[in-house]
């Protein structure tokens, strides 16, 4: 097994902030890794280290000849105007009909494949950058929270890439469900030291816990051990019959070292509003229209939800899960139909944007204030502030230099001093860190109210919701099961498409199904994409020409045996190549030649 990476005596900080202090570890190939530690321990930094945009203060990364890095970009590659296959061929420069299989791999088809790239929505932009990854053929994948805003369709076609990439990958992801499902191994960032396990996130965490209570046990065994042999030697160092003893003694006494175990660092908790619990129904939406003037979302909609309830809203990014809730909270007009909320419900709401308009020049303790109930007390407004982590100076913070995790724990604490007993929560996990995530599904747990919820986290709607909503083609459907029922269901309409994907590709001539090589299409095409792909291929040819040239250079120049045979077989290789493609370009010229 080849290392493509190893990091040795890494140390890297910004001003009093130490994020690397000495960091080590070894990154093998065909080894997916879920890269784990708290918000702000590192992570994305050391990725940005490995793709050579920052550098280490002290320390080396040591890469592999042979390593091909592949990274999932943030920001949008693409042209005005441009479809997702005209991106792909020119990103990749690889012919259409190749970059036309492996987006199907990620269901890009149809107008989502040749529609214009600025109208799909993240997801499937997604969708599209992933394609793009695969036809670069990287060997080390690095992806950096590659399930923020993805849907649950999104996020399992991902999967589902990952299980079957015969490569390596490093995934930085806060969700435990996708890196139980996609990684093998755990690297830890804590405390600027990394720690590498060999098994799953799961087992990580319960190594972890289970060293910490050994290392708890053995620190109190040594100190009871100290404790009896300073009794011993206090009472026995003033008698010259066992003063020997007694210097044995206190020298096994200087031998007696503790394990230094580092303290907690500062985790949210969370108390849920207290309410009275209620009977009946919350919530109906009798012959329901949800949309805009010029567009309907979804029609006929017949929904009831329970006191009680915790409701999950799911379905694929744009197909409506937030305009239903904007519509049931009145901050969206219905086009058609009622909405009845139960007799003495009072509605807390927790938007995606909320905690972008926060008052910029109100400081913490001001906007908890404002946010709590009526009665509520000093004591208590800076307890709830206390368990979200505002604590002593932090209360006085303004509002404008809070990071998107620290607003996200202040509107959250704002809701916890209110006494709503219903609470519409638009993915409330987005910028907590795990941690906090699992306090809040544990509060949701307790909470005597109603939740109706959205939420990408897999593991937390798993735990919180007790049934599902689910929005798509222009319908809403209430299911009475539990989520892991519906994620059966969403995973079997995923792998019915892949089994068609595959046995269409069985059906491709031979000489389209191999990859290595610049092959023959089929006929019966037009000119046009005859004469796109012969665009491509003279891009090729003009790559190989370049590198063949370069190769040709230092060939002449090098006197080492070895170095020179190694660059005689690149360029033979690269010769066949350059062969294969201009034998390409003249089969392609004859087409054309022949449509005319």
């Amino acid at each position: 097994m080849a290392s493509l990476l190893q990091i040795t005596k890494a140390f890297k900080s910004y001003g009093d902030q130490v994020l690397l202090d000495g960091a080590e570890a070894t990154l093998s190939d065909n080894i997916k890794i879920g890269f784990v530690g708290r918000n702000g321990a590192g992570k994305s930094t050391l990725l940005r280290v490995i793709l050579g945009e920052e550098e280490l203060d002290s320390g080396e990364i040591i890469r592999h000849p042979s390593l091909r890095l592949g990274y999932l970009r943030q920001h949008d590659p693409f042209l005005p105007g441009e479809t997702a296959l005209e991106f792909l061929m020119r990103d990749s420069e690889q012919p259409d009909w190749k970059c036309g299989e492996v987006a199907g791999q990620f269901e890009l088809k149809g107008s989502y494949l040749d529609g214009p790239i600025a109208k799909l929505s993240g997801g499937w932009q997604t969708r599209v950058k992933l394609a793009a990854l695969l036809l670069h053929e990287p060997n080390f994948l690095l992806l950096d929270e590659p399930t923020n805003f993805l849907d649950l369709r999104t996020q399992i076609l991902l999967e589902h890439f990952l299980q079957g990439f015969k490569a390596a990958c490093l995934i930085v992801s806060h969700d435990r469900a996708f890196l139980a499902a996609t990684c093998s191994h755990t690297l830890d960032l804590s405390r600027g030291k990394l720690t590498f396990f060999p098994g799953k996130i799961e087992a990580f965490l319960v190594f972890q816990h289970e060293k910490r209570e050994h290392e708890e046990r053995s620190n109190a065994t040594i100190m009871a051990k100290r404790k009896h042999l300073e009794e011993f030697i206090a009472k026995n160092k003033a008698r010259a019959a066992t003063a020997t003893l007694a210097r044995s003694k206190s020298k096994q006494l200087d031998r007696l070292e503790l394990t230094d175990i580092a303290g907690d660092e500062p985790t949210a908790t969370i108390r849920p509003p207290r309410v009275e619990p209620r009977k009946g129904h919350a919530l109906r939406c009798k012959n329901l229209t949800i949309g805009y003037p010029e567009r309907e979302i979804a029609t006929d909609v017949q929904i009831e939800i329970d006191h009680g309830s915790r409701v999950a809203i799911v379905g694929d990014n744009g197909q409506g899960k937030t305009t239903f809730l904007r519509t049931v909270v009145d901050s969206l007009k219905p086009l058609a139909g009622e909405i009845r909320w139960g007799y003495g419900c009072q509605i807390g709401v927790y938007a995606q944007h909320v905690y972008t308009s926060l008052p910029q020049s109100q400081t913490v303790l001001d906007y908890l204030h404002r946010q709590a109930a009526r009665g509520k007390k000093d004591p208590e407004i800076l307890e709830v502030a206390s368990c979200l982590l505002f604590r002593g100076a932090h209360v006085e913070k303004p509002v404008s230099v809070l990071s998107g995790g620290e607003r996200a724990r202040l509107c959250l604490a704002g809701l916890l001093l209110s006494e709503y007993n219903v609470l519409i929560l638009d993915e409330p996990g987005n910028h907590l860190d795990v941690d906090t995530v699992e306090a809040l599904a544990e509060a949701l747990l307790e909470y005597k109210g109603t939740v109706i919820f959205t939420s990408h986290d897999r593991h937390f709607t798993s735990r919180v919701a007790s049934s599902i909503i689910e929005v798509r083609d222009g319908r809403v459907t209430h299911y009475a099961g539990q989520y892991e029922a519906y994620l059966y269901k969403v995973n079997k309409e995923i792998e019915a498409g892949e089994r068609e994907l595959a046995t269409a590709r069985t059906k491709l001539p031979p000489s389209v199904s191999k990859p290595s090589k610049v092959v023959a299409r089929p006929a019966q095409r037009n000119e046009r994409e005859v004469r796109k792909e012969i665009k491509t291929v003279e891009r090729s040819i003009a790559q190989f020409d370049e590198q063949k040239r370069a190769l040709d250079a230092q060939y002449a120049q090098s006197t080492d045996a070895d170095e020179a045979l190694r660059l005689h077989t690149e360029i033979a290789a690269l010769t066949e190549q350059l062969a294969e493609a201009e034998e390409r370009w003249c089969q392609l010229q004859e087409e054309v030649e022949a449509n005319g």
